[in-house]
């Protein structure tokens, strides 16, 4: 009797090409994305336990706004149209020009230029900069960063630099140089500085949000191969990533000017993508491997923000339950839609025994 053997699909097989074009197109698409995203240029926002905030301008300014973005990561500051503002740098250096036409400069003889690229200030400051330092009648030299009067960088008077907790219980407020945090600034000619706070967040529990994944991994796997199969899978897998693709592209813009990662939306795109292969062609081949295409995005995706599930402040500015539900359901729908694409059958055709097609005789040639 003919009995089923796993199919091993050659080049030339249809859905075997079709099935290299879907996982091509997938590839193809994530390349294009991260190179038009663009290179980081600092360090990106991510997950912390610390939570920074901007209490005002002292004194009082017209003209002159100031914010964090990033959860406690980078400072924002917005000067407007003809007000000229000088930021000082650690050593009370020039550092950053606010000219009244909105162009931003940044001093090339700061420390800070150099020491703000890198959130834990590892760099190395370039001698001739160390020297210029050292001049007190050393000249700035200014290059422009940004227009519109608006710019934002790592500054490390604002967030935790230790790697030791702060002497502080959870949820409390940091003390000692951020109680509070000042930034020295010049509005006009006239000295000022922006203040703020730093809290050192409850910490919070995956756990809640793990079992969401259980939970969703169980009803999707039963629910699919009872209705739908592998398309009704893909189908909720891609709904998934488009609410990923959102929470992503949210810690994507806390970082300023393109220095947050791509893989943080593009890994969802793609999912979408794929999985929407998936539900075009079902339970064919080339719609399995569409399927499992889609789930090693978006669970790559899901692990590479692990970190949110942990961490209690998150970067992007939408809801926080949002975001790790959104990672909750990640986990659950792939795991769940790798399980129906693996055991549909698709990836397996009825074939006889022998190579040569007469199932019906032993190898004497007997039938």
């Amino acid at each position: 009797m003919p009995h089923l053997r796993p199919l091993h699909l050659r080049p030339h097989h249809p859905a075997a090409r079709l099935g290299a074009r879907v996982a091509a197109l997938a590839l193809g698409a994530l390349a294009v994305l991260v190179v038009a995203a663009g290179p980081a240029a600092a360090d990106p926002a991510g997950p912390s336990d610390f939570r920074s905030e901007v209490t005002g301008v002292e004194p009082a300014v017209d003209g002159v706004a100031a914010r964090i973005r990033g959860g406690d990561s980078f400072l924002e500051l917005e000067v407007a149209a003809g007000v000229e503002v000088v930021v000082h740098g650690y050593q009370d250096e020039p550092y950053l020009r606010f000219l009244p036409d909105g162009t931003v400069e940044r001093n090339r003889l700061s420390a800070a230029t150099y020491l703000n690229e890198d959130r834990a200030g590892a760099v190395t400051v370039p001698a001739d900069v160390t020297a210029a330092m050292e001049d007190p009648d050393t000249e700035p030299e200014w290059e422009a960063v940004a227009n519109g009067g608006t710019y934002a960088w790592h500054d490390h008077r604002v967030h935790w630099m230790s790697k030791a907790s702060p002497p502080v219980a959870r949820g409390e407020q940091v003390g000692g140089a951020y109680d509070p945090w000042r930034v020295p600034i010049t509005v006009d000619g006239q000295p000022a500085a922006v203040e703020g706070v730093l809290f050192y967040e409850e910490a919070v529990s995956p756990i809640p949000w793990l079992v969401l994944a259980v939970v969703v991994a169980a009803g999707l796997a039963v629910g699919a191969r009872r209705v739908g199969g592998v398309r009704a899978a893909s189908g909720v897998l891609a709904a998934v990533a488009v609410l990923g693709a959102v929470t992503g592209r949210d810690e994507w813009a806390a970082s300023p000017d393109g220095s947050g990662n791509p893989l943080l939306w593009a890994l969802p795109v793609v999912a979408v993508v794929a999985a929407s292969v998936a539900v075009a062609l079902g339970e064919r081949a080339a719609g399995v491997i569409g399927a499992l295409a889609a789930v090693a995005a978006l669970s790559g995706w899901a692990i590479f923000r692990f970190q949110s599930l942990l961490k209690p402040v998150l970067p992007g500015d939408l809801p926080p339950g949002l975001d790790r539900a959104s990672l909750g359901l990640a986990l659950g729908a792939s795991v769940a839609v790798a399980v129906v694409a693996l055991t549909s059958g698709a990836l397996a055709l009825p074939a006889l025994a022998d190579d040569d097609g007469d199932g019906d005789e032993d190898a004497a040639g007997r039938p």
